[in-house]
């Protein structure tokens, strides 16, 4: 009963610091954006991936050799702050009619505008993997559920992951389906859902400069 218990609270706990607004929440949020369910998808799933890696690392002991480094915390601030901050940049400047999710028949130029889905993925990954949000969580939170005499530390770890990446389906799903609605509800197509786009991108951009302001401070 008492392990149960534990499992409910670390499913509590992650599903509260997965659902604060954050760097991941935003990119999932632009890339639905720009690209409609299938960006969202993209963008989440690799989101998901880099909170798997997330899970790997701190279960090998990278994670703790890396916080031993004096100032590795702030690096990754910076650099996380620093791409987040381009991918905005790179949302803000998409032409308006191109930076609206992609119809069928929409034409070619629109479309190469855009970021692939493959590309969308790989930013969600790199995305989730410079997130020190992240970082913090797995060092403070994930080693108090990690050993527990049910199970080995590998399928302890396994089943912990599953929880992580369940909340963050939920959770940046919702969000992807969130403004996919409020695209379709400003027209679905065109310069409006293209400045909900740039918008997007605008919050991310002032996301990032926070995120520096707080690794300067």
């Amino acid at each position: 009963m008492e392990h149960a218990n534990s499992l409910w609270m670390f499913f509590a706990l992650t599903l509260g610091v997965i659902a604060l607004p954050g760097l991941d929440m935003a990119f999932v949020a632009g890339s639905a954006s720009a690209r409609g369910w299938q960006g969202g998808a993209a963008a989440t799933a690799g989101v998901v991936t880099g909170g798997l890696i997330h899970v790997l690392v701190n279960v090998t002991g990278l994670a703790a050799l890396l916080m031993l480094w004096p100032g590795a915390f702030q690096v990754l601030l910076v650099a996380g702050s620093a791409y987040m901050a381009w991918i905005g940049w790179s949302m803000w400047r998409l032409p308006l009619e191109a930076a609206s999710a992609p119809q069928p028949g929409a034409q070619a130029s629109q479309l190469s505008a855009l970021p692939t889905l493959a590309l969308v993925f790989r930013r969600g990954v790199l995305n989730c993997l410079l997130n020190p949000k992240a970082y913090a969580f797995m060092l403070a939170v994930f080693p108090a559920y990690l050993q527990v005499p049910e199970r080995s530390v590998a399928a302890q770890a396994t089943l912990l992951a599953s929880i992580i990446a369940a909340n963050q389906i939920v959770v940046y799903g919702g969000v992807a389906a969130a403004t996919v609605g409020a695209r379709q509800w400003l027209g679905g197509e065109g310069r409006r859902a293209g400045w909900m786009t740039r918008a997007v991108g605008a919050l991310l951009m002032v996301a990032a400069a926070l995120t520096l302001w707080k690794a300067w401070v």
